[in-house]
């Protein structure tokens, strides 16, 4: 089977009013950028295994109609579709899904592709069986605004998989620790949020059916190796270097490389760093319309 790309170029750049409270569109062009910048599909390659494991922990069956939300390279939507799923791949960054399809072809798997904001999703009321976002949709502006989209487009009794980062472990540490050099803009909630029960359910309005904390495991040749690799290719850490001068920028070196050492597990000069998120299945309620 062919790959099917579907891109509408209206949705590339979202106008201002897909943009919720003090996040001008100015601010959402910034934030595209960024992830735009360097090379996500380096790092995101790495987590695929992630992906699979939310898959498995969905249960998701062949035939289902699954949207992947702010997919990056895809590794949910790849996952899906090796299980034989009809999978829609989005995200607000066209040159992120370009590393998907390449992927997808690479692999013979079917995949659709739509350039697509989280916060605003085009498609129809309950046109998916289920809806995953793994390190994704934590990084809108406004967490309401994606929550309230995945959601709606998930049909009655269908379910929605999420692995997002922690509050406290090492990449909720890593926002923590940037953000001392570079802090967020004001009135911006922490991504790492998403990391916790608590929102989870407040944002959805209701319990995990499933929540468990895991562990991804960085596997690199050394903290020299994982800095160079994320100063490089993941937009976050790249912008945050790009804005400091060279005494703030050592500074910065010195505190990542104390944080990676505080978690390594390693002990033969290479790093194995767990990053715990939480893996997270919602089940959406039959009587959703009456909520």
């Amino acid at each position: 089977m062919k790959n099917v790309i579907m891109c509408n170029p209206t949705l590339m750049v979202p106008p201002p009013a897909t943009v919720a409270g003090k996040m001008d569109a100015g601010m959402k062009s910034r934030q595209q950028a960024m992830w735009a910048s360097g090379d996500f599909a380096v790092i995101g390659t790495t987590l695929q295994i992630v992906g699979e494991e939310l898959c498995e922990a969905m249960d998701l069956r062949s035939g289902l109609k699954v949207l992947d939300v702010a997919a990056g390279n895809g590794n949910a939507a790849l996952a899906a579709a090796r299980r034989w799923c009809d999978v829609t791949a989005s995200d607000y960054v066209p040159a992120l899904l370009d590393r998907a399809r390449e992927r997808a072809l690479a692999e013979r798997l079917p995949l659709k592709i739509e350039i697509a904001d989280a916060e605003a999703l085009p498609f129809p009321n309950e046109s998916f069986d289920a809806v995953t976002s793994t390190f994704g949709a934590m990084f809108t502006p406004e967490h309401e605004k994606p929550a309230k989209e995945m959601l709606r487009v998930c049909r009655e009794g269908g379910k929605i998989g999420l692995a997002n980062w922690t509050p406290d472990g090492f990449i909720g540490e890593l926002f923590k620790t940037v953000g001392k050099y570079l802090p967020p803009p004001a009135g911006m909630k922490s991504p790492a949020l998403w990391g916790t029960r608590m929102h989870i359910q407040e944002l959805f309005g209701v319990a995990p059916s499933k929540a468990e904390v895991k562990n991804f495991m960085f596997r690199y040749r050394s903290d020299d190796h994982w800095l160079g690799t994320f100063k490089t290719f993941y937009g976050p850490v790249l912008k945050a270097f790009e804005s400091l001068d060279a005494e703030k920028s050592r500074a910065l070196t010195d505190d990542i490389k104390t944080l990676i050492k505080w978690f390594n597990q390693a002990h033969d000069g290479t790093m194995v760093v767990p990053a715990a998120y939480l893996q997270v299945v919602i089940e959406k309620p039959e009587f959703s319309k009456e909520m």
